[in-house]
């Protein structure tokens, strides 16, 4: 989501353009309203969390802005990331999406997304049951940028957990940062102001 060197991590919030104090990387106009309405909060269901999922392997290498300003094409590219219509994708839908210049046109995650579709589909309690039961105990949230981790043992569990079960793209930061974004873990600063909850 950010990054995690330099003088920034030692920063605490940083007032956003209302006025309100907010994470530091949640104060740049594109990111206010995923920061505020979105990131740290509860995603339930296979469509949503597949969604998820697959912004967060696409974001790989990338500034998360890019995705934001690409979701929308993403959303349309993919079938609104719902799994069933995803997992029947075959290599013209590939080739499709390979020329579609409003999402990443990275075979490798592309591909990735349509055998992530599948293994959603293969699973037995679905998405909720392997995501939500791979957080940590609860904790007090971080206070700086430098307390927030880019792996954790549960992360580097869930990561190799998903690729048991036939996901791709899911190394331990990114399940990580998964698990901030859906809410499993609340990384928003102690003093962010529009902090869920």
């Amino acid at each position: 989501m950010w990054a995690r060197t330099g003088t920034i991590l030692h920063v605490s919030v940083l007032p956003g353009p209302d006025g309100l104090p907010r994470c530091p990387w949640g104060t740049a106009p594109d990111m206010v309203e995923y920061h505020d309405t979105e990131w740290g909060r509860p995603v339930h269901g296979d469509v949503g969390l597949f969604e998820r999922i697959t912004l967060e392997a696409f974001q790989s290498g990338l500034s998360w802005a890019i995705i934001l300003r690409k979701r929308p094409a993403f959303r349309e590219a993919f079938a609104g990331f719902d799994p069933e219509v995803v997992a029947a994708f075959d290599t013209s839908d590939v080739e499709r999406l390979l020329m579609d210049a409003g999402i990443v046109r990275n075979r490798a995650k592309i591909e990735a997304t349509v055998a992530n579709a599948r293994a959603v589909l293969d699973l037995e309690g679905g998405l909720d049951d392997v995501i939500w039961t791979s957080g940590p105990d609860p904790r007090p949230r971080p206070r700086s940028l430098a307390e927030v981790p880019a792996v954790t043992p549960e992360s580097t569990a869930l990561a190799k957990r998903l690729r048991s079960l036939g996901f791709r793209f899911v190394g331990p930061t990114t399940a990580y940062a998964l698990m901030e974004a859906v809410g499993v873990v609340d990384d928003h600063l102690a003093d962010c102001a529009t902090a869920p909850g």
